[in-house]
C-alpha cells in the first residue's frame, strides 16, 4: 500500500453523501400540440427596446426614466456588486500570504533566574522579520470555491437584467392601465350625462301627468349611480398615476405630470422558431438558475476536497539582535521553513454535515431551476392562449358595439321623426355605452397580455452561448469533480 493510499484511508469518509437533483429536460416538456396553429417567426423574439412596438413616445421616454431613477435597480446592482466581493474572497485564499513584521522587546531579567551581569539589567531586542504561508490547492478544491463564486457573480448579473425586464413590464402595464382608466371615465362621463337627460326627461313627463313619481325616484337613482361611477373612474386615473409615479422613483406629484396615454398598439401573435429550445437562453431567470446549479455543483467539488489530505508550505525568516548596532549584519539571520501535510481524520461530523449542506443547496439550485423552466414554457402558453382568445372576443365585440351603435343612430332617428320616443333613444344609447365599455376593457386586456409575453419572452435578454450545462451529478462517486479525467466534467467557466 502506497503512503498516498494509506492517506486517503485515514480521511474521513465521505460515503453515502449525495445531492439527488435532476435537472429538467426541457425537450421533455413537450408544447407542440398547444402550439401547433401559431404562426412562428425568427423574428418574433423581442427586441431590447421592445416598448416601442406599442407606438406611445411617452410612454417610451417613461420607461427609460424608471430605468434611470428606480431604486429597486440599484439594489440588484449592489447584489451583483455584493457577489464579485466573494469572488474576490475565494481567489484570495488561493494565493500565498506574505506578511512583514517589526518589533521591538525590552526585557528586565531578575538575578534569580540568571546571575548579573545579564540578571538584575534591562534590554532592547530588536527585530524584523517576514512570514510566507501557503496551502498547496491538491485537489482543486480553492478553484472550485472560486469557481463556485464566479457562479453566483454571474446569476446576480443576470438578476439584474431580469429587474430591468420587470421594471420596464410593470411601467408598460401600469401605462395600459393609466389609458383604459381613461377610457373607462370616458364612458362613465357619457353615463352621467345620459342619466341626467333621462332624469330631466322623466321630471318633464311627470310635470305632464305622463309619469308618476316612482320613475322619478328611479331616474335620480341611475343619476346618483353614474356619478358614484364617475368618481370610480376619476380614482382610478390617480392610482395609476401614483403606481407610475411609484415605478420612476419619484414622488406623486410626478404621476399628475403623466398625460392620457395614446392608443397603443398590441404585439402580432406569433411564436419565435425553435421556442422550446431556445428559451432557456432568452429567459434571464432561466439563465440565472443555471449558473446557481454550477455554483451549486462548484460548491460540492470544493467540500469534497476537505475530506482528502492536503500540504501546507510556511517560511520564517528575519533579522533579530540584542541592539540596534548589529541588527542588521549576517549573524542577526534566522529563517524557518515549515512543510507540512494535513490529514482529516476526526472532526465530530463537521465535514459530513458541510457536504450535506453542499448537496442540498444543489438539490434546491435544480429544483429552482425545474420549477422556472416549466413555469416559462407555461407563462408562454397561458399568454398565447389569451391572445388568441382576446382576438376572436374583440371581433365579436366590435361587432356588437357596431349593432348598437347602429341601433342608436336609427333610434334617434326615428325620434326626430315623431316616430319613436326621446327615453327609447336613452335606452339604446345606454346599450352602446356598456358595449364601447366591454370593448375599451379587452383592448387593454389585449395589450396588457401581450406585455406579459414580452416578458415571458424573454424581453429581449439574450445570453448567446453563455448558459453553463447542467452536469450530472454522480452519487456514488467520492472523487472531487477536479480529480476526474478530462471530459468528464464540462463547465463554461475559464479563469
Amino acid at each position: 500500500m502506497t503512503v498516498a493510499t494509506a492517506a486517503l484511508t485515514a480521511c474521513a469518509s465521505m460515503d453515502g453523501l449525495h445531492a439527488d437533483g435532476r435537472a429538467a429536460d426541457p425537450a421533455a416538456l413537450h408544447a407542440e400540440r398547444k402550439f401547433a396553429r401559431i404562426a412562428t417567426s425568427p423574428a418574433a423574439w423581442p427586441k431590447s427596446d421592445w416598448w416601442t412596438a406599442l407606438g406611445d413616445t411617452q410612454l417610451d421616454a417613461l420607461i427609460a426614466e424608471a430605468l434611470k431613477d428606480n431604486p429597486d435597480l440599484a439594489s440588484a446592482d449592489a447584489r451583483a456588486k455584493q457577489a464579485q466581493s466573494q469572488v474576490d474572497a475565494q481567489n484570495a485564499k488561493r494565493l500565498p500570504t506574505v506578511n512583514a513584521s517589526a518589533s521591538i522587546a525590552g526585557v528586565h531579567l531578575p538575578t534569580t533566574a540568571a546571575p548579573e551581569p545579564i540578571g538584575g539589567s534591562f534590554a532592547t531586542y530588536p527585530a524584523v522579520y517576514a512570514s510566507f504561508n501557503w496551502s498547496l490547492d491538491l485537489w482543486g478544491g480553492k478553484r472550485a470555491a472560486w469557481e463556485a463564486a464566479l457562479g453566483q457573480v454571474r446569476a446576480a448579473e443576470v438578476d439584474a437584467h431580469a429587474a430591468r425586464l420587470t421594471l420596464s413590464v410593470n411601467v408598460a402595464r401600469a401605462y395600459v392601465q393609466l389609458g383604459y382608466a381613461f377610457a373607462e371615465k370616458d364612458v362613465a362621463d357619457a353615463q352621467l350625462k345620459r342619466a341626467n337627460a333621462s332624469h330631466a326627461l322623466v321630471r318633464q313627463r311627470v310635470a305632464a301627468g305622463i309619469d308618476n313619481r316612482m320613475q322619478i325616484k328611479q331616474a335620480e337613482a341611475e343619476v346618483a349611480s353614474a356619478e358614484q361611477q364617475v368618481a370610480v373612474a376619476s380614482e382610478a386615473i390617480d392610482s395609476a398615476r401614483i403606481a407610475l409615479a411609484v415605478l420612476l422613483g419619484k414622488g406623486p406629484d410626478r404621476g399628475l405630470d403623466i398625460a392620457r396615454p395614446k392608443t397603443l398598439r398590441p404585439g402580432a401573435l406569433a411564436l419565435p422558431t425553435g421556442l422550446t429550445a431556445d428559451l432557456i437562453g432568452r429567459r434571464a431567470d432561466l439563465v440565472a438558475a443555471r449558473w446557481r446549479v454550477e455554483a451549486a455543483t462548484k460548491s460540492i467539488a470544493a467540500v469534497k476536497t476537505e475530506f482528502l489530505p492536503n500540504i501546507g508550505l510556511s517560511a520564517f525568516a528575519g533579522l533579530a539582535s540584542s541592539s540596534f548596532d548589529n541588527l542588521v549584519s549576517l549573524p542577526a539571520r534566522f529563517y524557518m521553513v515549515q512543510p507540512a501535510i494535513s490529514l482529516p481524520i476526526f472532526d465530530g461530523g463537521r465535514r459530513r454535515a458541510d457536504l450535506n449542506d453542499a448537496n442540498a443547496n444543489y438539490d434546491l439550485a435544480v429544483a429552482h431551476y425545474n420549477s422556472t423552466l416549466v413555469g416559462a414554457i407555461n407563462d408562454v402558453a397561458d399568454d398565447i392562449a389569451n391572445l388568441d382568445s382576446l382576438q376572436v372576443q374583440i371581433a365579436a365585440q366590435q361587432r356588437a358595439v357596431d349593432a348598437a351603435r347602429a341601433a342608436f343612430d336609427l333610434s334617434r332617428q326615428r325620434y326626430k321623426a315623431g316616430i319613436g320616443s326621446y327615453l327609447d333613444t336613452l335606452s339604446v344609447e345606454q346599450q352602446l355605452l356598456a358595449a364601447e365599455q366591454r370593448a375599451a376593457a379587452l383592448a387593454a386586456q389585449q395589450v396588457d397580455t401581450s406585455v406579459r409575453l414580452v416578458q415571458g419572452l424573454g424581453g429581449g435578454f439574450d445570453a448567446g452561448g453563455d448558459v453553463p450545462p447542467i452536469a450530472a451529478i454522480d452519487p456514488q462517486s467520492t472523487t472531487p469533480p477536479a480529480q476526474r479525467k478530462p471530459g468528464s466534467r464540462s463547465s463554461t467557466i475559464t479563469q
